[in-house]
């Protein structure tokens, strides 16, 4: 798959950061959750052991639309600009 797809979930993440519809949110938790299930398996077929797989593991875990978890939005927009650039970051450290 294109590396490039990446850059997908890093938009609605950047766009997240804006107050939303509650309906976004769930949507932007499912784009983030299935990346992160696509970055994990990339991650997995590098030869390092960099650590990058245990990252996306705990993306998905908060991003969880099953059983999410609750923040403020203050710290929601944190973890979703920094979810964000560790998206764009792996896109340019996959093949």
């Amino acid at each position: 798959m294109n590396k490039k797809l990446l850059y997908i979930p890093a938009a609605v993440l950047f766009i997240g950061i804006f107050p939303l519809p509650i309906v976004y949110y769930t949507l932007l938790k499912l784009v983030v959750i299935a990346a992160a299930a696509y970055a994990t398996y990339e991650a997995f077929q590098m030869d390092e052991q960099s650590g990058w797989m245990d990252i996306w593991v705990i993306v998905a875990v908060v991003f969880n639309p099953f059983a999410p978890f609750y923040f403020i939005k203050a710290l929601w927009m944190i973890i979703d600009f920094a979810t964000a650039i560790l998206f764009i970051v792996f896109s340019r450290k996959i093949r």
